[in-house]
């Protein structure tokens, strides 16, 4: 495992794309903060930026890093669930713009996965988690993997082939004012 993280790590500090087992599904990964990095993943996809990708952190203290300010419901929510949660925060800060929406608002999980919690660690800044898919076409498992999707990224963990894509991560809006919103369960 060590390998792999390695080999991750020195293409995500090159401005690399990463294919990669998340705690959800494969994603497609590269450093959040990167610009350059986060239009390489929407071109690969064939997504409009527009429509914004889920960043993964380590643990809440990477969060904090990242978020001008974490609601306390969200530790609780962090804490709590029975299942990877995907939380919307307002004011995000720090990472590349074109990862932001337009609300000034971003999704941010932090994953519990063991290979995800050091490979981030050890890079130690956020990396994004997009569905290893085009646009509008959903992939199931590794083996669904479209091959320009395979071909278009510079690394591919040799980790957990057979994973299947678990269900989507749970999404709740958290915004400062104290709304709280159920985006999927």
């Amino acid at each position: 495992m060590t390998i792999e993280i390695n080999n991750c790590i020195e293409k995500l500090k090159n401005g690399g794309l990463i294919l990669y087992p998340t705690d959800t599904a494969w994603g497609i990964g590269c450093d959040a903060t990167n610009e350059e990095a986060v239009k390489n993943v929407y071109q690969l996809k064939k997504r409009e930026d527009s429509k914004t990708l889920i960043c993964l952190v380590a643990d809440q203290a990477m969060l904090e890093r990242y978020v001008e300010e974490v609601p306390d419901v969200a530790y609780d929510i962090i804490d709590l669930a029975s299942k990877p949660t995907t939380i919307v925060f307002d004011k995000p800060k720090g990472l590349a713009k074109n990862l932001i929406a337009s609300d000034n608002t971003i999704a941010i999980r932090v994953v519990s996965d063991k290979f995800c919690q050091y490979l981030i660690n050890k890079f130690g800044k956020p990396i994004i988690a997009a569905s290893v898919n085009f646009s509008g076409i959903s992939s199931k498992n590794f083996n669904q993997i479209e091959n320009q999707i395979l071909k278009g990224v510079d690394y591919v963990v040799n980790l957990q082939v057979e994973k299947k894509n678990s269900p989507l991560s749970s999404m709740i809006k958290l915004s400062n004012n104290g709304v709280v919103k159920i985006i999927r369960e």
